[in-house]
């Protein structure tokens, strides 16, 4: 799985006790495709509820995925791959990004979403990389 690495964050409404909401700017380097970097901003909630963990933090996120070095891909993909997942909430909720390989246009897909369902539907992104024809991805 791939590990966040935070870019920065701006704050969103003050908070007099504990950390202010904020969103914050993460990146993630996919961990089977060298050269891709996959950028998410999420809000982060603070207070005393965030600051001890424990706060709920909003289902949305937004995603930006980009090559970012030469492409390679030592070994098959599968083509449907969860790449990170991290906690959002103390209960059930999670960041998931997924990559999905769309072959015949030589296209890397990532998708974003939160598992808990609001009104029904979760909140999702969807962002593109595109491949050189050059460097096939193989599949496994």
């Amino acid at each position: 799985m791939a590990r966040a690495e935070t870019v920065g964050d701006v704050d969103t409404a003050f908070k007099l006790i504990g950390p202010d909401h904020k969103i914050v700017v993460e990146a993630y380097d996919d961990p089977g495709v060298q050269g891709v970097t996959c950028y998410v901003s999420r809000a982060r909630t603070g207070g005393l509820k965030g600051a001890f963990g424990l706060a709920e933090d909003k289902a949305e996120a937004s995603i930006a995925c980009r090559q970012t070095g030469p492409i390679a891909i030592p070994k098959p993909l599968r083509k449907q791959e969860e790449v990170f997942s991290e906690r959002m909430s103390i209960l059930f909720k999670r960041l998931r990004i997924v990559r999905m390989v769309d072959a015949p246009r030589n296209t890397l897909v990532y998708l974003t979403y939160s598992d808990k369902l609001i009104d029904g539907s979760p909140q999702n992104a969807v962002t593109a990389v595109p491949v050189a024809r050059g460097t096939p991805i193989p599949l496994r």
